[in-house]
């Protein structure tokens, strides 16, 4: 499986913040499935989700004061990079 994703330390908070369609924000049980996948690959760390629309707005799934933090942050100043991880 391939995601973008990446990884932030910001005011000495580390999160990652993982790219999704739309829809999975309005599913828990993807979402949560998705933070599970972030988990694996970037350890112990909140995991945030970003998802962008047809409009181009991004919203933010995660602990509230990241989300809120990065609601406030240029979405395409974010570092993103494609991570692979294995299904076994």
């Amino acid at each position: 499986m391939r995601f973008r994703g990446t990884l932030i330390k910001e005011q000495n908070v580390k999160f990652a913040v993982i790219a999704v369609k739309p829809h999975v924000l309005n599913n828990p049980q993807e979402a949560e499935s998705i933070q599970e996948l972030g988990v694996s690959v970037f350890g112990s760390i909140p995991i945030i989700l970003s998802a962008t629309n047809s409009q181009g707005r991004t919203t933010y799934y995660g602990r509230s004061d990241i989300a809120k933090f990065l609601s406030n942050t240029d979405p395409r100043l974010i570092p993103w990079k494609m991570y692979t991880v294995s299904s076994s």
